[in-house]
């Protein structure tokens, strides 16, 4: 976009939709994060062993998928708005069906129906904020979203450990008889509902606007964004980037007509998308209190560990924040790569040295369990202040206008079912071969994620959204 109109964009009426918007952000963490400490009282509740454990833990990640690539055709029809009010109704009724499952069927019905929202907030959010903000805060703005998941984890955490620690345990009776498990659920409701109500407020992308034939309406928006002038000017831009390949948006648009095969850049954002996940970080978000238990924390303490790792996930988030627009998008991936190798190698070392107590239980020797919680938290930095929020940026504006819902789709599906892989695979990895080689496993990802974005990742600091190229 042009600069001298950036330099009068109405940037609190801007501050207002990110706000609005990124509450998807809030949602997504916090039925993310919800689950960690919820584990004994579905063990209890519906006699699961560690397979049972893996399936209800991993039913949002099914939803999720599939929520990811629905919503990025669906917001082609139905606009961006209307798919994130669509997310907000699928966690309110998540929330209140969680909470009140009588069996591990309904209760993985529940968790499928909330990662529906989860997956469709998780694409949705970054894109629509892309394509409402100045190119030249772009990347700024757009990091909010992560800063929001984050919070979500982090209060979902909190939440988990005040109620346990009130009740006196997760499973223990909380308000009305019931346990306390199923009260973090049913907290979700609230800003499920301030979302919902929230979105009512906030104007549609003026990009879905444009390619849906309503350029009064994207002028109208673009005026309330910058200006006038300006905003006819962008109308013109945004006509000129579709007017190429004019017609509505479909997933054929990711196949290079000229070669007959899929855009090199699509298999970049897939690239992108599964890496994010294979370095292992919603481990640490969906079993915290399981991990720290595992080597011989007590249940209060790995809560308390899981807040600590959702303030200094919020700290790392604050520091791309601060960086993206200023190092770039590629720098900031390759040093959160190197950084996360690392950490997450010490992180299996120190893992490698658990040994077995009387009771049958593993504990760290020495300091070992400092360093692994230090390397831990240093890793969970590392990954928020690059991978975290760089790849929802990423993919919100690497894709030209014609298939950016069509890339986002593929991509976030691809991004959810690695979550999936990842998240259902690691109770059973636990027992076998055990978190010292898993984490192991984790560390090459890593590595190798470095080598990835040195050679396929193109920088898209300042572009303008239409210049956008793929």
């Amino acid at each position: 976009m042009q600069e001298s109109g950036e330099a009068k964009a109405n940037m609190g009426f801007v501050a207002a939709i990110v706000a609005v918007a990124t509450i998807g952000g809030f949602m997504f963490g916090y039925d993310s994060g919800v689950i960690n400490g919820t584990q004994k009282g579905l063990e209890a509740a519906f006699d699961l062993g560690k397979v049972g454990i893996g399936i209800n833990v991993g039913a949002i990640l099914v939803g999720s998928s599939v929520g990811a690539f629905g919503a990025g055709r669906l917001a082609d029809r139905i606009g961006r708005r209307g798919v994130m009010k669509l997310a907000a109704l699928l966690f309110l009724v998540s929330a209140l069906l969680a909470g009140a499952a009588g069996s591990s069927v309904l209760f993985i019905l529940a968790r499928i129906i909330g990662g529906l929202g989860v997956g469709a907030a998780s694409v949705i959010s970054p894109v629509y904020i892309a394509e409402v903000v100045p190119a030249s805060v772009r990347g700024r703005l757009s990091s909010v979203q992560q800063v929001m998941i984050i919070s979500g984890l982090t209060g979902a955490f909190l939440v988990n450990y005040v109620l346990a620690n009130y009740a006196g345990g997760s499973t223990a009776e909380l308000w009305g008889g019931f346990p306390a498990w199923r009260w973090m659920f049913w907290l979700q409701a609230i800003p499920a509902a301030v979302y919902f109500v929230a979105l009512l407020f906030i104007p549609e992308s003026p990009r879905y606007l444009v390619a849906r034939g309503d350029e009064a309406g994207a002028a109208q928006v673009l005026t309330r964004l910058f200006d006038a002038s300006v905003a006819q000017s962008m109308v013109a831009d945004i006509r000129a980037s579709l007017a190429a390949d004019h017609h509505r948006p479909q997933l054929s648009d990711l196949v290079d007509k000229a070669t007959g095969r899929i855009r090199p850049l699509v298999w970049t954002g897939i690239g992108l998308a599964v890496f994010q996940q294979l370095v292992g970080i919603n481990v640490v978000f969906y079993y915290g209190a399981t991990l720290w238990q595992a080597v011989g924390f007590s249940e209060a303490y790995a809560l308390q560990t899981n807040i600590l790792s959702g303030v200094v996930s919020i700290a790392g988030c604050l520091a791309a924040l601060m960086l993206v627009d200023r190092l770039g998008r590629k720098p900031l991936l390759l040093i959160g790569s190197a950084g996360m190798t690392v950490t997450l190698g010490t992180v299996a070392w120190a893992f490698s040295t658990a040994v077995a107590g009387a009771d049958g239980g593993l504990s760290l020797p020495g300091h070992n369990s400092v360093i692994a919680l230090f390397a831990a938290n240093a890793y969970v930095v590392f990954f928020n202040m690059s991978w975290g929020p760089i790849m929802w940026v990423m993919l919100g504006e690497m894709f030209p206008n014609q298939i950016r819902g069509s890339g986002l789709a593929v991509s976030g599906f691809a991004q959810w079912m690695a979550n999936a892989a990842i998240s259902v695979s690691f109770p059973a990895l636990v027992v076998s071969p055990g978190l010292a080689v898993t984490y192991g496993g984790y560390t090459l990802a890593a590595a190798a994620s470095f080598f990835f974005v040195r050679a396929k990742v193109r920088e898209t600091n300042g572009v303008a959204l239409e210049d956008m190229q793929g």
